[in-house]
């Protein structure tokens, strides 16, 4: 037995009988409207605990449903662990999954890499779990369908077994807490970023503002492409795609426009602050924490693609 068919096992089978035993029968599948409100039993039931346990996708139709941190994935298709321009990355986590056009966004990407730059490929890391929704560990989004995170690891080989897929680490490629890049960082990091960018399925990519700031100073030619280019912390051992709500998802939530102009004076501001943080406001009241999503949380056909036991 595998990593991956030996994940969640014992969890699948505990929860998804609590669901089982408390699902109304003839529910799930479509949208909110004209279905009846979740039983109080399930609505409160924690989300990551039942998608998480989840080992293949739901059957039917490929939908991204709701938002990208709070929503689910119908008709998933894996990503073959291994291509001839990438690999997939630990393959425990059973997270190489994705709404087509995120399966042939990656394989696009990786081929145009290996074609266009010194990379062979691409290391690909989590995508999403089988059926989407809130993950057991890490990633507030990655949960409709449409997330990636790409390696800032060059790949060295592209016959990574199973075991070495688990071992092997991405590298970091920031400095200064992510104000500047590091020594790791190189001009081919931007390549693979503009090529990542220039493809009209993405919405936004993710990455430390050192990162956005050094190619807002080296980019030449055409610079549309860094509009999309957004900085994030934290995202210094790969950098993170977002797609656009694909054609067919009537459910998918779009995130806010990304704003006029290539984002680069943003990116600078942020990447200052990192050096030189602002004061705190006496006055400021932070937000309460965030507990764990419930199904009541996620769109309601979400509900619908837990598999029975």
């Amino acid at each position: 037995m595998t990593l991956r068919s030996r994940l969640g096992t014992g969890l699948r089978l505990a929860a998804l009988s609590l669901l089982a035993a408390c699902t109304p029968s003839g529910g799930g599948g479509g949208g909110d409207r004209g279905l009846p409100p979740l039983d109080a039993t399930i609505s409160g039931q924690e989300a990551r605990l039942l998608f998480g346990a989840e080992a293949g996708p739901s059957t039917g139709t490929a939908e991204a449903i709701g938002f990208y941190s709070r929503g689910c994935l119908a008709g998933a298709q894996e990503l073959p662990e291994t291509g001839p321009t990438w690999q997939a990355m630990r393959l425990s986590r059973n997270r190489n999954w994705g709404h087509p056009e995120l399966v042939d966004y990656v394989q696009d990407l990786s081929r145009r890499v290996a074609a266009e730059t010194s990379w062979t490929g691409l290391y690909v890391g989590d995508m999403q779990q089988p059926r989407g929704g809130p993950m057991l560990t890490g990633h507030a989004s990655h949960q409709s369908g449409l997330d990636v995170d790409i390696w800032m690891l060059p790949p060295g080989r592209l016959n990574l077994s199973e075991a070495e897929r688990e071992s092997l680490s991405s590298i970091s490629t920031r400095s200064a807490g992510g104000a500047r890049v590091g020594e790791n960082w190189t001009a081919e990091h931007m390549e693979v970023m503009r090529l990542a960018a220039s493809d009209p399925r993405v919405e936004r990519i993710f990455v430390f503002a050192g990162a956005k700031v050094w190619m807002c100073d080296n980019a030449t030619g055409d610079r549309s492409w860094l509009r999309a280019i957004r900085p994030a912390a934290g995202h210094h051992y790969h950098f993170h795609v977002r797609l656009s709500c694909p054609a067919g998802s009537p459910d998918c939530e779009a995130q806010d426009p990304v704003p006029p102009g290539d984002g680069c004076d943003e990116a600078r501001a942020a990447a200052a602050a990192i050096l030189n943080p602002p004061p705190p406001d006496p006055d400021y009241v932070p937000p309460p924490p965030r507990g764990p999503l419930t199904l009541a949380d996620l769109p309601r056909q979400c509900v619908g693609l837990l598999s029975p036991l």
